[in-house]
């Protein structure tokens, strides 16, 4: 069961310190009160997520983090008198009575006001006076205030708020000439008809409805938008600095590319697994950097075994006469489908013009999961060289078999049983395989350096089995460094100019440090790890979609679908794009430096993965990020389409038995 207390101290020290909260009387009330009160039904659980929710009459209960930090903003404190203006769940109200004196909240849903004060009583705070009615006009027989909050978003500042303020006190308010843009003002009353203005960047609010605010249509409804907003919409800037794409048979598509073939590593992600527009943009862009630019390595979020199967294909190689059919395991569609199958028979058909092994194209995995086709991997190398050396690596793998065809269960047996021993042995074969590597340079090179990294997969999957009950950040962490660390072999076995495409997704490719991941989890991601390691020499690409139909699961090892994917949110960067009206284009925010600066703003990003829930979206799909700082570039398609998997009838006749996808 869910330890809402526990999470609620993990709020306050991950999603606020952490962001940079640091008044130590907000902190600690953000400690005493329960958010779970405060939301609807049913959303209890997810109460501590930082996210706003949904709440009646098509209203939300803020984001913590943007409740704590316009709280700081106004700079509150014991012996305050504080208005707040749309008291909608009651939340920052009740916040805000366990630091100051009073607090007077205004909400001109009758419905919303009442909840709010029996919420109120039921918790006790006695030190809040609810009111209905238009919070543009403020609340003029408790004037003056020291602070003055206000939880929407109007055209300008509501004079009647400027005028309730005391000398020295604080208004807080998002204003914005567009109801779908807004900055968050700090308005000072420095003297008795002066002020000062302080701007600190966008935000998204509800908007906010009344005689100095908007209509119920979103028009203004009195006085001019103050005139230092911006004069144009982002998505207008957005469309203004968009790169058309056209087909993804023109040469121009992938060209739009070229100006990233100088990097070592290119970096393309996808918003979800099995989206049909993705796959095809990532092979058109990967075909050119091969051709024209020398790339010699497409490393892919697959297991090692099962693109190794592929790289046999593509690289002409010997088949192994033990190896399975790749990619049989859920979730099959996301590497068995057409899209992928084209692009692999492209593969194969450029390197069959290339004479030497060394500028061929490979195909590599970068994934942890397939633990049992890595143990047959390894067995059938020491089988062929070694016999002696594959009895010893069969009794060293002898504890790991019973969980080869669910490696998940180990991590539960291994937190109640003696597998100390198991580890040790996995861990001795990893060696042995590298020192053999190192004994056999130069001899037998690539079916070596296959066993030997089949052999560091083990090693790696034994402890993300492992550690994966444990919880938290370490198992996703050792999963990410891993890939990295296998990306980083394989640029190594290829020599010191081989430059590698990555396809992976959004959530692996794009810079942890700039998502609720890294700033929230203590999560790294390999697009992160790239940057560190190599700088400048990485570009990373993140793709994006509005809406369209998608091929996904609804549960972990069930039936995939064809889904549709619900419009983006109206907080999001993928509605942004949307709204900019070009159906498909490459941002390059590097080009606008005004554009970039807005894109660094922190707004909702849609991750769907091999995972779909379209009834739980929001909590399942959608995290805070930064684009312009997550991201190199960024490739939308306004809608898309469904992979398409391999079944029967696409099979096709008379290919050779090697054949990889065959059915």
């Amino acid at each position: 069961m869910l330890d809402l207390s526990r999470e609620r101290r993990r709020m306050v020290d991950v999603h606020l310190s952490r962001r940079g909260i640091h008044d130590r009387e907000i902190l600690q009330a953000m400690r005493e009160v329960p958010r779970e009160a405060f939301v609807d039904p049913g959303f209890e659980e997810f109460a501590y997520e930082d996210g706003p929710l949904p709440i009646a009459e098509g209203q939300t209960i803020s984001q913590p983090y943007i409740v704590a930090f316009m709280l700081e903003m106004a700079g509150i404190g014991p012996g305050d008198q504080v208005l707040e203006v749309g008291t909608g769940s009651g939340y920052a109200a009740a916040v805000m009575s366990r630091i100051v004196d009073h607090v007077y909240t205004i909400e001109r849903h009758a419905g919303l006001a009442e909840t709010a004060r029996r919420r109120f009583e039921k918790l006790g705070y006695r030190n809040i006076e609810v009111r209905t009615g238009d919070g543009t006009k403020g609340w003029p027989e408790a004037a003056p205030f020291d602070a003055i909050i206000v939880a929407a978003s109007g055209p300008g500042a509501p004079l009647a708020l400027q005028q309730q303020l005391d000398v020295g006190g604080r208004l807080i308010i998002p204003v914005g000439e567009d109801p779908e843009e807004q900055r968050l003002l700090k308005v000072t009353r420095t003297g008795a008809s002066t002020y000062s203005e302080e701007d600190f960047g966008a935000v998204r609010f509800v908007p906010l409805i009344g005689e100095e605010g908007w209509r119920e249509d979103n028009r203004i409804r009195t006085g001019r938008a103050p005139s230092h907003l911006p004069t144009r919409s982002l998505p207008q800037m957005i469309a203004a600095a968009a790169e058309p794409l056209p087909d993804f048979d023109d040469p121009a598509f992938a060209g739009a590319f070229d100006r990233f073939a100088d990097r070592r590593l290119v970096l393309l992600g996808e918003a979800s697994h099995g989206t049909s527009e993705f796959y095809r943009a990532r092979a058109a862009i990967t075909r050119r950097l091969i051709e024209k630019h020398g790339f010699t390595i497409v490393a892919v979020e697959a297991d090692w075994p099962d693109a190794a199967a592929i790289d046999r294909y593509v690289r002409h190689r010997r088949h192994s006469p033990t190896a399975v059919r790749p990619f049989q395991r859920f979730p099959t569609w996301m590497w068995r489908n057409i899209e992928v199958a084209a692009f692999v028979d492209w593969l194969r058909n450029h390197n069959r013009r290339i004479r030497t092994s060394k500028r061929q194209a490979g195909f590599y995995g970068l994934d942890i999961y397939n633990m049992s086709g890595s143990i047959a991997a390894v067995l059938d190398y020491l089988d062929r060289v070694d016999p002696e050396a594959a009895a010893i690596a069969r009794q060293r793998y002898g504890c790991l078999t019973p969980w080869q065809k669910e490696p998940s269960t180990y991590g539960r047996a291994a937190l109640t049983s003696g597998y100390r021993e198991c580890e040790e042995a996995v861990l001795k074969q990893c060696q042995d395989m590298l020192a053999r590597q190192i004994e056999h340079a130069g001899e037998d090179g690539a079916e070596l350096f296959d066993a030997a990294q089949n052999a560091r997969l083990i090693a790696s999957a034994e402890r993300y089995y492992r550690i994966m009950y444990y919880g938290g950040s370490q198992s996703w962490n050792l999963r990410d460094t891993h890939m990295f660390e296998t990306l980083q072999h394989i640029l190594e076995a290829r020599g010191p100019s081989a430059r590698a495409v990555v396809w992976a997704h959004n959530s692996h490719i794009g810079d942890a440090r700039y998502t609720d991941m890294g700033i929230s989890r203590d999560e790294v991601n390999i697009g992160q790890l790239c940057r560190q390691r190599f700088g400048d020499e990485v570009a990373l690409i993140g793709f994006g979609t509005h809406t369209g139909t998608v091929a996904a699961a609804r549960d972990w090892d069930s039936d995939m679908e064809v889904m549709s994917v619900q419009p983006s949110r109206e907080d999001s960067y993928e509605r942004l794009c949307h709204d900019a009206g070009v159906a498909r284009f490459l941002l390059d925010p590097g080009s606008d430096p005004v554009l970039r600066d807005r894109l660094i703003e922190r707004r909702l990003e849609r991750f769907i993965g091999v995972i779909y829930r379209p009834e739980t979206e929001l909590h399942s799909h959608y995290a805070d990020a930064s684009l312009a700082r997550q991201f190199d570039a960024f490739v939308w398609f306004d809608e898309t389409t469904a992979v398409t998997p391999l079944g029967p009838e696409h099979a096709a006749g008379g290919v050779p038995e090697t054949y990889p996808f065959g059915v």
